[in-house]
């Protein structure tokens, strides 16, 4: 009570100060220092909390971690703070730059909690901790026995009889019924605090991270969905017929949900037959697979990892009798040096590509710790360029130089170059990916909170836009007790932000195609980054400066380019052309 007190009185102090200064930019670095030291700390208690609510979920842990969020809330969320802001930036002529991104940082923060509305904001973070606890716990079922979500994800990406992929697929919605009414008050609750700070909707706020109106930033994802629809209507043309031949089936006009092998149809690993990854596996352990990944990095010039990322991760399967979210994830504990990955490593293909485009996000981390850039400025120049890192070197770990100097594949393996490059375009963040990222997710979630989509209409609209975007329907209607929306995890505790993934992805294969042929002066297809220390240097380039400068001009100084999917295009182009020959005569269903 004696720290909050002090607080209060320091706020009231200098707010005084504020409005009878001379000098704005004196007034607002003495705000913006008292401001950030009181924020790292309670943010830091707030992630420990969240962390351990995490890495072993109980009613105890979500309990602390719903208290932790709570203080959290109220500092970032104070009237006092909310009204200095204010009063700053009306003076942001007289302020330099890096004040302006601080403020506006603060002005964001406090968005999402503003205290003028206290009692809202504590129903907000109570509800999304609820939300995490039940998606996290639920216990999913097939055939009465208890299935783990790695358990679900490997029967749809290996089986091959249509019954049982129907069950598993059924079994993985089953959550949705659940996380429906939560999902209800979530949209209420987020729409309130957004509306609360003059923003249309929740969705509008976050988009403002970007410099962008949510008008921009959907126009952006619908001109990367037009630039590469052709792509991805040939793949989907390919794909259809290609599985109705696996399963012996008639060819559908789209794509039953229940036979691609990921629940939500966002990449569909496993349908290229010639290109089996996992068994390049065979033998390695999981720690290999982590320490392979960071090994990369080192290569490049990266520092290591401190002692504390291997002492405080949480890198694989939880032992039995402890639930954990089952979702790999990169956090920044204090925004300093304490960094952690909370991931479920086994040693597949994908969670080696997935230790490496989490180990991305740790060693962004660790690039803006530095002097240069405030602590509140210590992010990615905008959200996407966090998930592009991370998907960069996540691509790059998949070239065949790389695997082969890896020892993973033999130097001598006969290779179908077509079909790896097909693999590729369906696996992971990739061409499939963006019709699900850019088109179904960042288009319900804005129906969700822009345009107040009634509950009744969740799921029905949900289905709306898989059809239209990726060509997909569910096995048999789908009532509206059903949420299948909500089964994706970042529909609950990662809302209106899944475009990041949209742009990360285009972001990766520009960086890509600059670091290949300018700096490596290599196929892009067949590059590798391995001991390129040039290469390393390009990449911290990027990530040292946090979010000081606008994510457009760091993207025009280090590539000459405005963000486009041209690279996108131009890398997939040899498949593209392998497509059109195989679809030659087969009927094409969506436009």
């Amino acid at each position: 009570m004696m720290r909050t007190n002090f607080l209060v009185c320091l706020f009231v102090f200098a707010a005084a100060v504020i409005a009878r200064a001379e000098d704005p930019r004196r007034q607002a670095d003495q705000f913006i220092r008292a401001y950030t030291d009181e924020f790292q700390r309670v943010y830091t208690v707030a992630q420990e909390a969240m962390w351990l609510a995490n890495t072993d979920i109980t009613d105890e842990h979500s309990g602390a971690e719903v208290k932790a969020n709570e203080a959290l809330s109220e500092f970032v969320g104070r009237k006092e703070t909310i009204e200095q802001v204010k009063a700053l930036l009306a003076q942001k002529d007289r302020l330099d730059p890096m004040q302006i991104r601080q403020l506006e940082k603060i002005r964001l923060a406090a968005a999402h909690r503003p205290g003028t509305i206290p009692d809202v904001v504590t129903r907000l973070v109570k509800a999304e901790s609820d939300q995490s606890a039940k998606l996290f716990g639920f216990e999913f079922k097939v055939d009465g026995k208890t299935v783990t979500p790695n358990d679900i994800d490997d029967s749809l990406v290996k089986s091959r009889d249509l019954d049982e992929r129907l069950k598993v697929w059924t079994a993985s919605k089953e959550v949705g019924k659940e996380l429906r009414g939560g999902l209800e008050t979530l949209q209420e609750l987020r729409n309130r605090v957004a509306r609360e700070m003059g923003f249309s909707s929740y969705f509008d706020l976050e988009v403002a991270d970007y410099g962008m109106s949510t008008a921009e930033l959907m126009a952006l994802m619908d001109r990367i969905l037009e630039d590469l629809r052709p792509l991805y209507r040939e793949l989907h043309t390919y794909c259809r017929y290609e599985l109705a031949q696996r399963y012996d089936q008639p060819v559908p006009d789209m794509l039953p949900a229940h036979w691609l092998p990921n629940r939500w149809g966002q990449n569909w690993p496993g349908l290229v037959d010639a290109v089996d990854m996992d068994s390049l596996f065979k033998g390695k352990s999981r720690e290999w697979v982590v320490q392979q990944a960071e090994s990369f990095y080192e290569s490049m010039g990266f520092p290591a990892v401190n002692t504390n990322f291997w002492k405080k991760s949480d890198l694989y399967p939880a032992e039995a009798g402890r639930k954990k979210n089952t979702h790999a994830s990169a956090w920044h504990m204090n925004l300093e040096d304490d960094y952690r990955s909370l991931m479920s490593v086994t040693p597949t293909a994908d969670w080696f590509k997935t230790a490496h485009h989490e180990l991305g996000h740790i060693h962004y981390y660790i690039a803006y710790s530095n002097p240069g850039v405030p602590l509140l400025l210590r992010e990615g120049a905008n959200r996407s360029y966090h998930e592009g890192m991370g998907d960069l070197i996540g691509l790059a770990s998949s070239q065949r130089p790389y695997l082969e100097g890896v020892g993973l594949l033999p130097k001598d393996a006969k290779i179908d170059e077509t079909q790896w490059l097909l693999n590729e375009a369906l696996s992971g963040a990739s061409a499939v990916f963006i019709p699900f990222s850019a088109g179904t997710m960042t288009h319900f979630e804005h129906d969700l909170y822009e345009k107040n989509l009634p509950p009744a209409e969740y799921n029905a609209r949900w289905w709306v836009y898989a059809k239209k975007y990726q060509g997909i329907v569910p096995p048999s209607d789908r009532g509206g007790d059903y949420c299948d929306a909500a089964t994706k995890t970042h529909i609950n505790d990662d809302p209106a932000q899944y475009y990041d993934y949209a742009l990360g992805t285009v972001l990766k294969f520009q960086l890509h195609d600059y670091i290949a042929r300018r700096i490596l002066k290599q196929d892009p297809h067949a590059a590798n980054y391995f001991g390129s220390k040039e290469t390393g240097t390009f990449i911290r380039d990027i990530m040292s400066p946090g979010q000081t400068k606008d994510w457009r001009a760091v993207l025009r100084e280090k590539t000459g380019e405005d963000l486009s999917a041209r690279a996108m295009l131009e890398y997939f182009n040899p498949l593209m052309e392998y497509l059109k020959k195989a679809n030659a005569g087969r009927k094409y269903t969506i436009e």
